[in-house]
């Protein structure tokens, strides 16, 4: 299976709100966006997800208002939010507005991606009131909300600056994937080389059922140093064969160390030269 859609390859990185301070934070993120890094994240959690659990932590979609207004270039977005902490039609809004606040220039466009996931970090849910319900049910909740989502942003006034990219992460094969299919402008998984090659067939067979064009959606992996000499090659050559585009790398405090950017940043280069 190759990519028949001549995208070119693009580098993400996940700054965790965790074990850091907002200024670290802030001083990261215009590292990245001065290194070229093509999109940054941050995650929608309310706890840390490693380290001290009751160590540093910042809630995201505050934390995104303040990235668009910051920068200027880079795209920006949640890795990814929870579709069952906010009502669809609020998030939608929110989202909206995010992606104005980005839009530096009168008809300028956004730099909003707008990822999103069905939850799975049971402490938030406990700690802050919401019912966790089953992983079948947090799908079910998915699947119901994107058509609100997108029905808001239609009817929003002013609407959206573009069309605002949707991200979609995980990889249930039965349910997941077919939101995908139908949904998502970009599919986000943590796939190792194997895995991904077999989803990515589920994929392209929910898209075919339901008439979507497969090659509409852009593949996204994350990836992390494999040595400490640095990044595996041949695996990130061997997932791009596969179709994926969007290689994304987390960083997390304390100490947000770039340095591991710099080296996925000169092979994208290499491969779109």
């Amino acid at each position: 299976m190759t990519s028949e859609t001549n995208r070119p390859v693009r580098i993400g990185v996940q700054i965790a709100p965790q074990h850091s301070t907002y200024s670290e934070i802030r001083d990261t993120l215009t590292q990245l966006e001065e290194l070229g890094v093509d999109i940054a994240f941050n995650w929608d959690h309310f706890y840390p997800l490693s380290g001290d659990p009751e160590g540093l932590h910042f809630e995201g979609w505050s934390m995104l208002a303040a990235w668009a207004e910051q920068t200027s270039t880079i795209e920006f977005g949640p890795l990814v939010t929870c579709n069952t902490y906010r009502n669809p039609d609020l998030l939608a809004d929110m989202a909206r507005t995010v992606d104005h606040i980005s839009a530096k220039n009168p008809g300028a466009e956004g730099r909003l991606i707008f990822g999103i996931g069905s939850g799975w970090f049971e402490r938030d849910y406990d700690e802050y009131g919401y019912e966790f319900g089953t992983v079948g049910q947090r799908l079910d909740a998915l699947a119901e909300a994107m058509p609100r989502i997108e029905s808001r942003w239609s009817k929003l006034t002013p609407p959206p600056t573009r069309k605002i990219p949707v991200l979609i992460g995980g990889g249930g094969e039965k349910k997941t994937l077919r939101i995908v299919a139908k949904h998502a402008d970009i599919w986000h998984s943590f796939a190792d080389t194997e895995t991904l090659e077999r989803k990515l067939v589920i994929l392209r067979a929910h898209c075919d059922e339901i008439g979507r064009d497969f090659n509409e959606i852009e593949i996204s992996t994350g990836t992390r140093p494999h040595t400490e000499d640095g990044f595996d090659e041949t695996d990130l050559d061997a997932q791009l064969a596969l179709g994926a585009t969007l290689f994304t790398l987390g960083i997390t405090g304390p100490g947000l160390d770039v340095s591991p950017v710099k080296d996925l940043l000169a092979w994208r280069d290499a491969k779109n030269a």
